[in-house]
């Protein structure tokens, strides 16, 4: 059975679109970012702003991919959409649409959970993993080990405690008094930095476990700041610094899980995961393991609605559907199985 499915994704501050065949593949996709509009609020989703610009700009985007992909909208067999987690409003308005668009075609629609979309989205790329595998999942709001078993079956082996990567990242570049978006500002600023000049804690390494905490390293960065001279040199510094200590916590805890579950397959997945200077660690720890790392390409790393309809398409292939009614969930942990 073929089937092409639209994908949208309105979780947050991206409203992602996209069209994945199960036979071709990916065949269509755009994302349109709402940056420049939350910068002006310090950063971080304004969620009233989120939901409005997602209603303005989602017809709009979806005209536009379907013309340049030469398709119509008779052409599609199915529709999937992030039902969360994410912004309430920002949701609503995917789910709105897809399930409205999906009455009029008279086709299936699927809710799909935001993260087995991240989990997945290398599935996108020419050579995917194999199942099982272990995923790093790291972004704004998630620092999660993952279990991947096959779709669908997942367990969860390491969470953050606290703040979550890409939020300590955030959160150490408004310190340093950086640009939105934080993180992309922050590493911009670390390959400028000199190193073993500062040296900040790789939290929870010096104990068994596979969970995170990056509250503590936020800290000992402000207190570093209070401390010393703020050039542009000693920030780009402790850029560097700051950013050494994360990827080490993570390529740490990530071996750690390759040793519990015997697996010698990585994903790594996220907005974080663009990270280059990860990206290097994680390959080198790879490497000395014998253990295969996979990741989406840079612009699926970030929101996307490409992996919404890659997992949706995979799910209504297996008969899954949505019944009429409309839910999304502001918070919703990741499904096990």
């Amino acid at each position: 059975m073929t089937m092409r499915v639209l994908g949208i994704e309105t979780s947050c501050d991206e409203t992602g679109l996209a069209i994945y065949d199960s036979q071709a593949g990916l065949i269509a996709h755009v994302t349109y970012s709402q940056t420049e509009i939350h910068a002006a609020f310090g950063g971080g989703g304004v969620p009233e702003l989120a939901s409005r610009d997602h209603i303005q700009k989602i017809t709009p985007l979806l005209t536009q991919m379907l013309q340049e992909a030469g398709l119509s909208l008779q052409d599609i067999d199915g529709i999937a959409y992030t039902k969360g987690p994410g912004l309430a409003g920002a949701l609503l308005v995917g789910a709105m649409f897809a399930r409205t668009l999906g009455y009029a075609l008279n086709v299936p629609t699927i809710g799909v959970h935001h993260l087995e979309g991240h989990l997945l989205a290398p599935f996108l790329e020419p050579h995917p993993p194999e199942f099982p595998f272990l995923a790093l999942l790291v972004s704004g709001g998630h620092t999660e080990l993952v279990r991947v078993e096959r779709l669908g079956h997942y367990e969860l082996i390491g969470d953050t405690l606290d703040d979550a990567a890409g939020e300590a990242f955030d959160k150490t570049a408004k310190l340093l008094g950086l640009g939105y978006p934080g993180g992309a500002a922050l590493a911009a600023l670390a390959e400028k930095g000199k190193p073993s000049r500062f040296h900040f804690p790789r939290p929870m390494t010096d104990r068994p476990g596979l969970d995170f905490s990056f509250s503590g390293l936020k800290t000992a960065v402000a207190q570093m700041i209070r401390r010393e001279a703020q050039d542009e040199q000693t920030k780009a510094d402790m850029a560097y610094a700051f950013q050494e200590a994360v990827v080490e916590t993570l390529v740490m805890k990530c071996e750690r899980a390759l040793q519990q579950t015997g697996y010698q397959s990585v994903v790594i997945a996220g907005g974080v995961g663009a990270n280059l200077a990860l990206r290097a660690a994680l390959k080198k720890m790879c490497d000395k393991r014998n253990a295969a790392l996979y990741f989406p390409r840079l612009e699926f790393c970030t929101d996307n609605g490409a992996m919404i309809a890659y997992v949706g398409c995979q799910r209504l292939l297996q008969g899954e559907h949505d019944d009429l009614s409309v839910t999304v969930h502001a918070r919703w942990a990741l499904p096990q199985n």
